[in-house]
């Protein structure tokens, strides 16, 4: 009786992940406790004491209300199709090496964070990432919390300062925020000390304004040299995400040469609106969507794997 009153529940609800209900909701923490004989309590919507096989139910119970939500969330945002269900995310992140012809001397002699396009995974799902800030567009925050789209944001401070409280809200929703410099500047054409400075400075920003030094980093236009990466290794960068597409509201446009997704690829996009392309974010949402989702792949969260 208390499982299927609890499956009610939880169907009914149809919108917090399995991941929301054992944490009590967005970024709660853990709150399961061993009640013995193998039992967690398991607190939130849930409410109840779980076997391992009622805790698998339920969780499966959960992940298609989600879907179902998402089914809804799609129609109202003008999706053709409901994006893929996100498979759980691997217990161990892959190793992740820099890509033949991306190195630079003492790449891996001196420990330079890794660049690479591609995520190896074997599983069908992708990488959204969005560039600079340029775009503060809260219709973006919303479709993609109500999609429930994961996606990571890579800031430049001199577009990001005029709002710090928009990227705040997205924060908020578990958007991981990470470092495109200070003032996106072309950093091979700099000295190390300038490029320094515009890597550890965003840093460093990024910390203060946001709680958190970010490990990942992207260098504008994706242009860097040894100087860039010995710089950012320096300043706590652990890795280099580029790119292995990239979306705009009426095209798609590829670094393969067969044009196409693989599993693992990083699709990279940018906070844009009318004044610079051909469509709104939420547009762009749709075509990458469009596009990702008719391929048969998922979209991941960069942190999981990374």
């Amino acid at each position: 009786m208390a499982v299927a009153v609890l499956l009610t529940a939880a169907i009914a609800s149809g919108c917090a992940t399995p991941a929301e209900e054992e944490t009590g909701g967005r970024g709660g923490s853990a709150v399961g406790k061993e009640t013995g004989e193998g039992r967690k309590k398991v607190d939130g919507a849930a409410g109840a004491l779980l076997s391992p096989a009622e805790k698998l139910r339920h969780e499966q119970a959960v992940a298609k209300a989600a879907q179902a939500a998402r089914v809804v969330a799609a129609r109202r945002w003008g999706l053709v199709q409901t994006p893929l269900a996100v498979p759980p995310a691997p217990k161990v992140k892959p190793k992740i090496t820099t890509r033949q012809g991306f190195e630079v001397d003492g790449q891996v002699s001196e420990g330079l964070p890794p660049v690479f396009t591609t995520v190896p995974v074997k599983d069908r799902v992708v990488f959204l990432t969005i560039d600079d800030g340029a775009e503060k567009d809260p219709e973006l925050i919303r479709m993609l919390d109500e999609l429930k789209i994961p996606y990571s944001a890579f800031l430049s401070d001199y577009l990001v300062k005029e709002d710090y409280a928009y990227f705040k809200k997205m924060q908020n929703k578990g958007v991981a925020l990470h470092n495109h410099t200070l003032n996106h500047r072309y950093l091979p054409g700099l000295s190390y000390e300038e490029q320094k400075r515009e890597i550890c400075g965003q840093q460093s920003n990024i910390e203060k304004r946001y709680g958190k030094r970010p490990p990942l980093f992207r260098p504008p236009y994706g242009n860097y040299n040894k100087d860039t990466l010995v710089a950012a290794k320096s300043c706590g960068v652990k890795a280099v995400p580029l790119w292995a597409a990239e979306a705009f509201p009426d095209r798609m446009e590829w670094r393969e040469w067969d044009k196409d997704l693989h599993p693992g690829d990083i699709v990279l996009t940018h906070f844009r609106g009318r004044g610079d392309w051909k469509g709104s974010m939420p547009d762009m949402i749709r075509r990458v969507m469009k596009t990702i989702t008719a391929k048969g792949y998922a979209v991941a969260k960069l942190e999981d794997y990374v």
